[in-house]
């Protein structure tokens, strides 16, 4: 049984995630920062797999968290094979780069970068020593072209220094069969994170050019392929799942 660590796991994206890991065999170590309700949830939506199911509350912007809660997957599970880096912190009110305070961009740079880098630092080895492992980061629609973002900027500047990030562990692990991508989601809001995309369909979407919007199973699908043990030729990519739409420009 391959062992999932899923930040941000129990609700939104990460959920919908989690939940394709447990349908597929897998076991799941997934964290909450507050919301411990929803984590609950998660555990009574499974009630027969609880063995399978390690739900840790951690803040990943505090290096401490993600050594125990990596500490914590392997004391229970013996082994880590995927890392799901979904938690980044996000400030939805749109402000420019010269109105952040500090303690925004520390939040920025510390959940949305050092996170990733600390949590890789911890799983590497146990992955070289199985010889594969699958490492997902996110990104956001133009993060490949280090593109700037009006009025999102600290969280760009972190995303797109993920990018590199991505792409240099997909260099420097390929000897150890461990696979490094980045998945950009589009305009994913609301219900939409939890949903199907069978719902989505149901209401025509005027902004997406495909017609409806993005759902957390998009997302997951993308995350289950380049999981896949035969995915290994896919590493250092960037998949943007947008449905068209650009996220970027669509506000001014």
């Amino acid at each position: 049984m391959r062992h999932a660590l899923i930040t941000a796991g129990t609700k939104g994206l990460g959920k919908v995630v989690t939940t394709r890991f447990l349908e597929k065999g897998h076991s799941v170590t997934v964290t909450y920062r507050t919301d411990r309700i929803k984590a609950e949830q998660l555990l009574e939506e499974w009630p027969e797999e609880h063995s399978r199911i390690q739900i840790i509350q951690a803040d990943v912007t505090k290096k401490e968290d993600l050594i125990r809660l990596v500490q914590e997957a392997v004391d229970r599970f013996g082994r880590i094979d995927y890392l799901i880096n979904n938690a980044g912190p996000y400030i939805f009110e749109r402000k420019k780069l010269l109105d952040y305070t500090q303690e925004e961009w520390d939040a920025m740079i510390r959940g949305n970068l050092d996170a990733s880098f600390h949590l890789f630092q911890q799983v590497a080895p146990y992955m070289r020593k199985q010889q594969f492992g699958r490492i997902i980061n996110y990104g956001f629609q133009g993060a490949g072209a280090a593109s700037g973002w009006i009025y999102r900027s600290a969280f760009a500047a972190a995303k797109v220094g993920l990018v590199s990030l991505t792409k240099t562990i997909a260099f420097e692990e390929a000897e150890n069969g461990i696979t490094s991508n980045m998945v950009c989601p589009g305009n994913i809001t609301g219900n939409m994170k939890e949903a199907t995309i069978a719902e989505s369909r149901k209401d025509h979407d005027e902004h997406t050019p495909i017609g409806r919007s993005g759902t957390g199973e998009d997302i997951a699908r993308t995350i289950e392929f380049l999981c896949d043990k035969d995915s290994d030729m896919i590493t250092g990519a960037v998949y943007e799942v947008t449905g068209g739409l650009d996220v970027i420009h669509r506000h001014r």
